[in-house]
């Protein structure tokens, strides 16, 4: 089968149209075959990785997304593009369907997501992410599942959230200096509304009327925190069960491999005091949140995205 063509990042005549621009990025509309993807690698723990977008407004410039784009065009323009996924609702619950016929006591692990941010800003207009918990809580049992974000968006969905037996909320963080923020992610939500999210997801679901969810923070990849800032932020984590840290994928030119993009190798220059020596500051922030933090669970990489 012929590969869409993306009007804007293609030579040929484009299949796929922009169907509007939200701010300057380009949106367009896809159905999809199936919505429901195996989990492998990374995040192996899982039954299914879901995404209900593709591509992510944020932009982040160390993404390691931005390898799957569907072409090199759009790779180099990460953050300026978004499809969605406009069947996506029907997919999921046919596939959830076929799921709990095969397994009736059983509800699978699902991570949502993977390559894109499920609370980027156009969420709030087209309601993809909402529209799949209500899918999935149509369901007995619900699905185990871990959302993976840096928006405070998803505080919008704390009705259905409370609902979830098995939920883990990981919320992105990868330093506590806005200054450090703004240039490795400009287009993403402040360090303080990320906290700030979180705090109201606690307050606003009582265990009398729902499930409370299990609460990440993700320090992944971590970055740079200003020495007069550190003592702040890692404050600011005590609220969190869990901690985890990873340091960035290594840089590769392989379009399909997860790696860091060109773009923040170039930033880091500007933090040469923390890069120059990355492994010595890596571990000795890790050494900082383990003594300072002893109740909270401090994970690495890999073992820190499971539920449990």
């Amino acid at each position: 089968m012929a590969k869409s063509q993306y009007q804007g990042y293609c030579e040929l005549t484009p299949t796929k149209l922009v169907q509007e621009k939200f701010g300057d990025i380009n949106i367009y509309a896809q159905n999809s075959k199936s919505l429901l993807t195996k989990a492998t690698g990374f995040i192996a723990a899982y039954d299914f990785t879901l995404n209900p977008y593709r591509g992510c407004q944020y932009g982040c410039s160390y993404c390691y997304a931005a390898a799957f784009s569907p072409n090199t065009k759009m790779r180099l323009d990460w953050g300026k593009w978004v499809i969605f996924k406009e069947n996506a609702s029907l997919i999921l619950e046919k596939e959830l369907e076929s799921w709990y016929r095969k397994n009736p006591k059983q509800s699978p692990k699902i991570y949502m997501s993977s390559v894109t941010d499920p609370y980027q800003p156009l969420e709030s207009k087209y309601q993809l992410t909402r529209n799949l918990l209500g899918v999935m809580l149509d369901f007995y049992p619900t699905p185990t599942l871990v959302i993976q974000t840096r928006s405070p968006i998803i505080t919008r969905d704390i009705d259905y959230l409370q609902r979830f037996q098995r939920l883990r909320i990981n919320m992105s963080i990868p330093t506590g200096s806005e200054l450090v923020r703004r240039d490795f992610e400009p287009r993403s939500p402040s360090i303080k509304a990320r906290f700030n999210a979180l705090k109201k997801i606690k307050q606003n679901i009582d265990q009398f009327k729902g499930f409370i969810p299990k609460i990440s923070v993700t320090i992944t990849a971590l970055l740079p925190t200003l020495p007069d800032e550190e003592d702040i932020f890692i404050e600011q984590l005590r609220f969190a069960d869990r901690i985890v840290i990873q340091d960035f994928h290594p840089s590769q030119n392989n379009s399909l491999v997860a790696s860091t993009r060109q773009e923040a190798e170039e930033i880091k220059r500007k933090y040469a005091w923390w890069y120059e020596n990355e492994k010595v500051s890596y571990i000795t922030f890790k050494q900082k949140l383990v003594s300072r933090l002893p109740e909270q669970e401090i994970k690495e990489g890999k073992d820190g995205f499971g539920y449990e």
